[in-house]
């Protein structure tokens, strides 16, 4: 049952707000798949949803999650199990973008678990999302109570048997006495999904699969055109910068092996003019964050990454992918390449050879050939100045704050204003390259919400 870009809201009953909240993020239906997994996942029965990484999984599951959850409770009710912090935070993202009045706490590693301990007691959340190690820490502190759990969904679960989190997911088992749904969704498919489920419902229960893979390469078929860039050298850091060069500015992930070659290539790319981000998980957590907003905003156009970014980066706007290294295996070819057309949105994924190095037999059909222009073409500078702004949550800054500073005070428009950002105690602003200097003079010593603070570009 292959994807196709289809949508309607036929399986579903939605809220107003919950409509209004879709529709002020143009989602005005939904895919034949999601609506058959949101139609899934109000059953009795345990759900496998198998679809490729981009289809739209995270609201598959939440739409229906939110007509289960009691918000007149402070009972916690639900937990969603992600393998990266960078995907616990864009699936808490999009819950808070549904604007219910449900309370909802996000938890992953990198920074104190008495912060979050503090956040718990606060909030008192029927939803938590979490990483596994961090989820199963605060379940046997007692921070979190397990037996009062009802729903339990492990989003990317290939993902997180891949990244080393068995003993963890084997300890949430036990640790969540009381699930009467588990919902399960992966990119590949495997026997592993069917044994957890019966770990955990101890074989009561039925499951209800859905497979939406194309029975391939996992590779959503149609939307992803796969090529094959032969370098001449076994150094392959000029085919790469031509190739890139070709792609004239368009959001693309480099792909490599070792956190090492994260800055080799990067430095390389940047020698030579390109706008380029780098992300791996050496980096602190404040580093990573800004790698990805200004990829993600489109101050830069280029992320060079390991295969973290394949683990739950879910950056829409990327139209290429490009594998420096060869992937690992066939998982993490899907993982990479899941990266690019997601949703209905079409993608390219490039796989560079040097001499020495041979198609891998998955590949099926063969991908053509493509010869990057030489000499390279000169690289285009993306649209977007990342502006950091040192005030943010904690002092009641919103996005709306930002807009109406730089409009009302620094001369632009709203649409010389891109991806806003706003963290605790810092904020983020995309602006346009050619007017951020006129911008930035104008602001400078003004207030933003009554408020002396720092405006200035991001250098690093």
């Amino acid at each position: 049952m292959p994807y196709t870009p289809e949508k309607n809201f036929s399986s579903i009953a939605l809220t107003p707000q919950l409509r209004d909240a879709l529709s002020r993020q143009g989602v005005t239906q939904l895919s034949p798949m999601q609506e058959a997994a949101a139609e899934a996942c109000q059953g009795r029965d345990d759900v496998v949803l198998l679809a490729p990484t981009g289809s739209g999984k995270t609201l598959a599951y939440l739409l229906p999650l939110c007509g289960q959850l009691d918000a007149q409770s402070d009972a916690l009710q639900a937990v969603i199990v992600v393998p990266s912090r960078e995907l616990a935070m864009q699936i808490d993202d999009v819950f808070r973008s549904l604007r219910t009045p449900l309370r909802a706490v996000c938890c992953y590693g990198g920074r104190p678990a008495m912060e979050e301990h503090r956040v718990i007691r606060s909030v008192r959340p029927q939803l938590v999302i979490a990483t596994p190690g961090r989820l199963c820490d605060h379940l046997a502190k007692d921070n979190l109570h397990g037996p009062t759990v009802r729903s339990l969904i492990v989003d990317e679960f290939d993902k997180c048997l891949e990244l080393g989190f068995r003993d963890e997911m084997n300890r949430l088992v036990r640790a969540l006495p009381g699930v009467r749904r588990t919902v399960l969704t992966s990119a590949t498919d495997s026997d592993e999904l069917g044994a957890f489920l019966n770990a955990v419902s101890g074989g009561r229960r039925g499951v209800e699969r859905l497979d939406y893979l194309d029975g391939g390469d996992g590779v959503p078929a149609g939307r992803i055109r796969s090529y094959v860039v032969r370098s001449p050298e076994n150094d392959k850091l000029d085919t790469l910068i031509a190739l890139l060069g070709d792609l004239e500015g368009r959001p693309s992930v480099v792909f490599v092996g070792y956190r090492e070659s994260v800055d080799r290539v990067a430095d390389a790319l940047a020698k030579a003019g390109f706008s380029v981000e780098r992300y791996h998980g050496g980096m602190e957590q404040q580093w990573r964050e800004r790698a990805v907003y200004k990829f993600r905003s489109g101050c830069s156009n280029v992320l060079v990454s390991t295969d973290l970014a394949a683990r739950g980066l879910d950056v829409p706007e990327v139209e290429a992918v490009v594998h420096y290294h060869l992937p690992a295996d066939q998982t993490a070819y899907v993982h990479r390449v899941g990266r690019t057309g997601r949703w209905e949105a079409d993608g390219c994924s490039y796989l560079i050879l040097n001499p020495k190095e041979t198609l891998p037999e998955y590949l099926d059909p063969t991908p053509e050939d493509y010869v990057p222009t030489q000499p390279a073409r000169r690289p285009v500078a993306p649209r977007w100045v990342t502006v950091y702004i040192g005030r943010g949550k904690k002092d009641k800054l919103s996005r709306v704050d930002i807009v109406g500073f730089f409009c009302k005070k620094g001369g632009l428009r709203a649409a010389d204003i891109g991806r806003i950002d706003v963290k605790d105690r810092y904020a983020y602003a995309a602006i346009d390259r050619l007017k951020v200097r006129a911008a930035l003079r104008a602001v400078a010593g003004e207030k933003i919400k009554g408020m002396r603070t720092l405006v200035e570009v991001m250098r690093h």
